[in-house]
């Protein structure tokens, strides 16, 4: 199957104009005339996944590899030396990032993750309602997206709406409407911030809150007839 069909139905399925200015999402290595027999789905590129992976396959992530401006391709240097590895396996390359956010991950991770139903979205911040103490809700976050350790901001004893956005949201602090904010990434200076405009935070991960992706796509690509398969991504943390 052309990679062009595969763009087409992934663009159905969530439009790639909806990417954020910043963001690089669509079409980054490989020729939308080529031929692919198999699909890998994974919400990073890294070199152990490239060298497992066979030749002329398409892999679908939710980062792109490619992001900012690159000036260059040393091949001894970050991002050239893995798409080197890829040009040479022929390897073709679509990011879905903030465009999937919107349309999918986001919803996807109240709704079958933490189980509560959506009551309200403003782009990328999905906004649901709770009746829970904040250190129960604390505990129930930990354990959901199995976080090594819980770091949070506490400023309310009582939680009734929260608001989430997965991967790093922090941006977003001043426009949030709730009395929790669940995102990763979360740094000194946003807790600061969250303080001062009386915003409980909890952060869960930038990689354990968009580890979902393949998961969430994978169904919908078995549609298409061609093997799906989810490569299995790693944290690049490690924690102690």
């Amino acid at each position: 199957m052309k990679i062009a069909k595969i763009y087409e139905f992934l663009d159905e399925l969530s439009p790639f104009e909806l990417q954020e200015s910043w963001d690089n999402s669509g079409l980054l290595l490989g020729d939308m005339n080529g031929e692919v027999q198999k699909i890998v789905l994974s919400i990073d590129v890294d070199e152990e996944l490239i060298d497992s992976m066979d030749k002329n396959t398409l892999l679908i992530t939710h980062h792109p590899i490619i992001f900012g401006g690159l000036k260059n391709l040393e091949f001894s240097k970050y991002p050239a030396n893995l798409i080197q590895k890829m040009i040479l396996k022929n390897i073709s390359n679509i990011a879905m990032h903030t465009n999937f956010d919107k349309t999918h991950l986001n919803d996807y991770v109240v709704e079958e993750i933490l189980g509560y139903k959506i009551a309200s979205k403003d782009g990328f911040v999905t906004y649901f309602d709770v009746d829970i103490e904040f250190d129960k809700f604390t505990h129930q976050i930990s354990k959901v997206f199995k976080l090594p350790h819980t770091k949070f901001v506490k400023n309310h004893k009582n939680l009734k709406r929260v608001a989430l956005t997965t991967g790093s949201g922090c941006s977003l602090i001043k426009n949030i409407k709730a009395d929790c904010f669940l995102t990763g990434d979360i740094k000194y200076h946003d807790a600061m911030e969250s303080k001062s405009i009386n915003l409980s935070l909890i952060d869960i991960g930038h990689f354990e809150s968009e580890c979902f992706f393949s998961q969430i796509l994978h169904p919908y690509l078995k549609i298409l007839g061609l093997e799906a398969i989810i490569a299995s991504s790693k944290n690049p943390f490690t924690y102690i």
